[in-house]
């Protein structure tokens, strides 16, 4: 069995904690690796090396270290396939999906390519007599990032470019479910230039999450994950004086309203609502049509297009639509809430629950879940299943859909179709979820925008890359400056003409 490591200084480094955890194949159920945890000792070893790193690295000028993630895109583009192939074999995704996964990881990385541009500060010429005032943007030292399974390379990205390129250096906790492909991009960016120590993959569970909280010289933390966890990284961080950007749960809303091409609304839900299994903070869960008419129509629809996905592992080739879960117990828990909506009410109009492929009897495959008739007090609505289970909450009128989406207490993505455009104005100006699609299913925006969510899906007053992060991950400088040379009277110092 493969042995993981830790990537320290530069080069792996076995684990000394003597504890392990084990890595399955989502597809078979078997155990193909195990991952070392580390110590809160580990950790802290990590933090003082990083610290003394990030002193040269951070007084290297922005272009410098732009040009070292010019190289890290270079090989991450020329290592895709590799790298797409490391997240399949430990997440499960499809192989498109799991390119789909590193490519969204790399267009912030093409971005922070532009960090001279970013980490400019602000002048001010003659702000009075002789007085010039500048601003700078400096790094703040040592930062974390804690990132989850679902986006093994797509989100580590999201973390370390911009935190790397602003002159940070970094301690990376991947998942420990998905370390591998951290591990690789650790190594990817070391070729590329990075100084050893800049850049610390440390593998671990809560015991090294609840050290990289309580260290002193870690400055910054961001978070991906579930929302109780990003609540209790935020109240903990913010405790020991750091900053936090904390992205936590989802339960997204899709409307279609009567007027909606019902093809294209059908096409999208399920690719939103099934792709990557339901394994992401913006999948589509919750389909809201509106009107009973829209609403048997659009079932209608949906049903046969379900019937065709195909699922299997991602070593089944390009046509696979999706692939298994993450664990046993993740798949465990997905079929128990498809039953407990059965006994609360909703109408299963398409039961995944006895999936069933034959050569992975022992995978952690689950088919996709259908419901209809599904209403708020229901436990499959309230909770975020985070499985290909779509749910759908008939509304009598768009005023009752939005408020649907409104009194939810979640607020990462939400979607409308429709095809007036005063409608799709009211619903984006309206609703107050983060992000917003019109006639778009899944709206993650690009890379030069920002990433985040509002109410329970996010803790912290940043959101991740973009130009969020560069505000997130340095600190502001102003400087007053004064010349005596330029307010002199008679050789003298006029001190009237600072009034």
């Amino acid at each position: 069995m493969q042995e993981l490591t830790h990537f320290i200084n530069g080069a792996h480094v076995k684990g000394t904690s003597g504890r392990f955890t084990e890595i399955f194949n989502p597809a078979t159920g078997e155990v193909q690796a195990k991952v070392p945890l580390a110590t809160v000792e580990e950790l802290n070893d990590a933090v003082a090396k990083a610290a003394e790193a990030q002193k040269v690295w951070g007084a290297t000028n922005p272009q410098r270290r732009a040009r070292v993630m010019m190289k890290f895109g270079a090989l991450i583009n020329e290592h895709m396939d590799e790298l797409a192939e490391l997240v399949s074999r430990e997440h499960g995704k499809t192989l498109p999906d799991g390119r789909g996964d590193v490519q969204r990881g790399l267009e912030v990385v093409e971005v922070c390519m532009g960090a001279p541009h970013m980490l400019k500060g602000e002048f001010t010429d003659d702000g009075g007599p002789g007085i010039d005032l500048y601003s700078m943007r400096q790094p703040l030292g040592v930062v974390a990032g804690i990132t989850p399974f679902n986006f093994p390379a797509m989100i580590p990205l999201w973390k370390m470019a911009p935190a790397l390129v602003a002159g940070n250096a970094m301690i990376l906790k991947p998942s420990e479910r998905c370390p591998s492909t951290s591990l690789r991009l650790a190594e990817l960016i070391t070729e590329a230039g990075l100084p050893a120590g800049v850049l610390q993959v440390i593998n671990g569970d809560k015991e090294v999450v609840d050290a990289i909280l309580d260290n002193e010289t870690v400055q910054a933390v961001g978070f991906v994950g579930s929302t109780p966890i990003a609540q209790y990284i935020y109240g903990r961080a913010a405790t020991n004086g750091k900053r936090a950007q904390c992205f936590g749960g989802a339960k997204n809303h899709m409307i279609i309203m009567p007027d909606a091409d019902l093809d294209k609304a059908a096409d999208a839900l399920v690719g939103a609502g099934y792709g990557a299994a339901g394994e992401r903070c913006m999948a589509i869960s919750v389909a809201v049509p509106v009107g009973a008419e829209t609403a048997d129509a659009l079932i209608e629809k949906l049903v046969p297009r379900i019937e065709k996905l195909k699922v299997g592992p991602y070593t089944a080739g390009e046509d696979v639509d999706y692939g298994p879960v993450i664990t046993a117990a993740a798949k465990a828990r997905i079929n128990g809430l498809v039953t407990k909506g059965v006994e609360q009410g909703a109408t299963l109009v398409m039961d995944g629950r006895d999936f069933s492929l034959q050569g992975y009897e022992d995978g952690f495959f689950v088919g996709p879940s259908l419901f209809d008739n599904v209403t708020p007090d229901m436990d499959i609505y309230k909770e975020e299943i985070f499985g290909p289970v779509l749910s759908t909450v008939r509304a009598g009128s768009y005023e009752e859909a939005l408020e649907l989406v409104i009194d939810n207490p979640y607020g990462n993505g939400t979607a409308i179709y429709t095809a007036d455009g005063d409608t799709a104005r009211d619903f984006a100006h309206r609703v107050n979820v983060g992000m917003v699609g019109i006639n778009f299913p899944i709206p993650v925006p690009l890379s030069y925008h920002t990433f985040g969510g509002w109410k329970k899906s996010a803790f912290g007053d940043l959101n991740q890359y973009g130009p969020d992060a560069f505000r997130f991950y340095t600190k502001t400088k102003t400087v007053t400056a004064r010349w005596f040379s330029g307010i002199k009277e008679g050789g003298e110092f006029n001190f009237k003409a600072m009034d």
